[in-house]
């Protein structure tokens, strides 16, 4: 076999719907790890290849270091090599970004995910040495999160190509709800490179152009749908799978418009944990509540039959 081959094999579990845990809190506002377990076995048990654990679903800007690296040993535990654990260790600062990593790290994380740099507004030099020298910190591969509406900065397609050429830089959550990026980006980059969308709204168009999954808010609610999307597609089965997505759209449309508060309800809902979300992120509002109850005891539902099926 080829080192390409060899290379392109390492990383072809970074492929599918992969959630974007949220970070379960007590009513008193501690870290309920019980809860945090127990949402990784469901997704593990579902066929989840990876769990994505303290990242933007994980309200990882109000968990301390101690909470979130607490958070990736219980996942690690819970998952005993039956998925990868990516840990989110993203950070404005490099020397906090590097910090976190080496946590990560020290958790016994299979890999971490790591966001452009936000509010400092660097230039792609900087973007670049800021990811080189938190890969010179670590041995874990790293995927990169390019979310421009949160960061004003972009992860510009010649600077995912440059730090590309390392093989520690495994793939991309992209964020930019650009459909058609994969169709520009897999020419500039090498074949084990794992391209991922982080908008479920996009996931099935995203994938089709050429893109290799989601990293995924829905598939915490609905892992077993997500999951036929991906195989109808990889199947052939293109409008079975369009079918799905049109399902699914309008609980997208609920989740995303007050991520992750809406995520947390509907997952108490099914009573997986508490729905509490620490300041400044809160819970939907009443009539939000409704339709995301309706929402989810529809397609909880289907997910049954489906699932029996």
């Amino acid at each position: 076999m080829s080192a390409t081959a060899i290379a392109a094999r390492a990383t072809s579990w970074l492929a599918g719907y992969i959630p974007d845990l949220p970070t379960p809190f007590d009513p008193s506002g501690k870290v309920d790890l019980n809860a945090s377990q127990g949402l990784c076995e469901r997704q593990i048990e579902a066929g989840a290849p990876a769990l994505v654990v303290c990242e933007t679903a994980g309200e990882a800007s109000t968990v301390s270091p101690a909470e979130q690296e607490a958070v990736i040993r219980a996942a690690v535990e819970v998952a005993h090599g039956r998925a990868r654990i990516i840990a989110g260790a993203g950070s404005n600062s490099t020397n906090q970004a590097i910090e976190l990593t080496r946590r990560a790290e020290a958790a016994g994380a299979d890999a971490i995910l790591s966001v452009v740099p936000y509010y400092n507004k660097p230039m792609q030099n900087g973007i670049h040495a800021h990811f080189r020298a938190i890969a010179e910190s670590t041995r874990l591969p790293i995927i990169l999160h390019d979310i421009p509406p949160r960061t004003n900065r972009e992860l510009a397609d010649d600077t995912l190509a440059r730090l590309a050429e390392s093989r520690q830089f495994i793939g991309l959550r992209d964020g930019s709800g650009d459909v058609s990026r994969p169709l520009r980006l897999i020419g500039l980059l090498p074949p084990h490179f794992r391209l991922l969308t982080g908008d479920d709204a996009i996931a099935l168009a995203y994938t089709v152009n050429g893109g290799d999954g989601c990293i995924s808010i829905v598939s915490n609610v609905i892992p077993d749908l997500c999951r036929m999307i991906f195989s109808n597609w990889r199947q052939g089965l293109l409008q079975t799978a369009r079918d799905l997505q049109r399902q699914i759209a309008p609980l997208e449309t609920c989740l995303s418009a007050n991520n992750p508060g809406a995520l947390k309800y509907a997952l108490s809902l099914l009573g997986f944990m508490h729905p509490d979300t620490r300041l400044p992120i809160v819970g939907p509002d009443e009539p939000a509540k409704a339709a995301i109850a309706r929402i989810v005891a529809g397609l909880e539902h289907r997910q049954i039959a489906a699932v029996r099926s």
